[in-house]
């Protein structure tokens, strides 16, 4: 029997979670599961547009707070910088995500699961920049103490 707390099955159970949900919003509305494309669409709202769409997002929040108050080990994922160096990543990725045409899991998640050579691309450019990102902050002099 496998061992259900390795970090790798519950990994691979929260991928295929999130495939799954991706594909379900899909197939019922006939549109990208992108969190960018989501939230900006609230704030811009259709008649008939707007309810599957909060649904959605408030599910987002309350699945994050649900993991950081019963699953003690989800405690490293909690921020570690300050809530201004929060708000102004929030803005650069707002930017990012309309300069890229979607964010992560639009093109991530939603855009390579349809085969889409653009988003493979936007991937690949999130990814990459993440990494130089991560690394400018923790080794070099321009790094941010958490």
């Amino acid at each position: 029997m496998p061992d259900l707390n390795h970090a790798f099955v519950r990994a691979l159970a929260g991928g295929v979670l999130i495939g799954l949900a991706s594909l379900l919003v899909l197939l019922a509305t006939g549109k990208i599961a992108g969190i960018s494309g989501m939230l900006s669409r609230m704030l811009r709202p259709r008649s008939g547009d707007t309810a599957w769409r909060l649904v959605f997002l408030v599910g987002l929040v309350a699945g994050a707070a649900l993991a950081f108050s019963w699953i003690e080990s989800a405690a490293v994922y909690r921020p570690v910088r300050s809530l201004a160096a929060i708000g102004v990543a929030g803005l650069l990725v707002g930017f990012g995500t309309r300069v890229g045409g979607g964010c992560t899991s639009g093109h991530g998640v939603s855009g390579i699961g349809q085969g889409s050579k653009s988003s493979f691309v936007a991937t690949l450019v999130f990814v990459l920049a993440g990494m130089a990102t991560v690394f400018v902050l923790h080794h070099t002099r321009w790094g941010v103490a958490p």
